[in-house]
């Protein structure tokens, strides 16, 4: 006969194969959707300063600021897989001594059943814009990309660009007023 712990073990057991199942079905039923969408990104105050860094070294280093919009409706990538958006705005260019920069200068965490419905006006970056060197003053090419990573209930953590960047140049003179 069949002792207590072996019938709680055969239960548990098919518990766990059922709902490991279920959450494949869950994971394959929103794998294949496209979760991109349009983003409308303008700048409008891009001002370049040239300030001691906080290393020990106390070298100057370009310190950009930028003020932008940003225009998106996000909520069609919600479905009920999605638990969260993680937004990050970037900043993409090439320097001398780097051939790829990739800067983060915003960020904003969107919940299901929040408005996903994005447009901010004149909105300052939340980190700082800082290059290793001199290498923003006079750039001609800076590109503002949107991107996202969907953290599902079951499945993989995609990151996801937006369709449409903004790009700007930088002053080719320091700033010397207070931003």
């Amino acid at each position: 006969m069949h002792s207590f712990l072996s019938r709680a073990n055969s239960v548990v057991a098919s518990a766990v194969v059922v709902l490991a199942g279920v959450t494949l079905c869950c994971f394959l039923s929103t794998v294949f959707l496209d979760y991109r969408t349009g983003a409308t990104i303008n700048t409008l105050k891009v001002v370049v300063k040239n300030v001691p860094d906080y290393s020990a070294s106390r070298e100057k280093n370009d310190l950009g600021f930028v003020t932008f919009d940003l225009k998106t409706d996000l909520s069609k990538l919600f479905n009920w897989n999605v638990k969260q958006l993680f937004l990050y705005l970037t900043a993409e260019y090439s320097t001398r001594n780097n051939e790829f920069n990739q800067v983060v200068l915003w960020d904003k965490i969107i919940l299901r059943g929040d408005n996903a419905v994005i447009d901010f006006k004149n909105i300052n970056t939340k980190y700082y814009f800082w290059d290793d060197g001199n290498g923003l003053r006079g750039h001609k090419n800076v590109t503002l990309t949107l991107s996202w990573n969907i953290i599902p209930n079951a499945g993989l953590l995609s990151k996801i660009g937006s369709l449409g960047s903004h790009s700007f140049s930088f002053p080719a003179e320091y700033t010397t007023s207070r931003v």
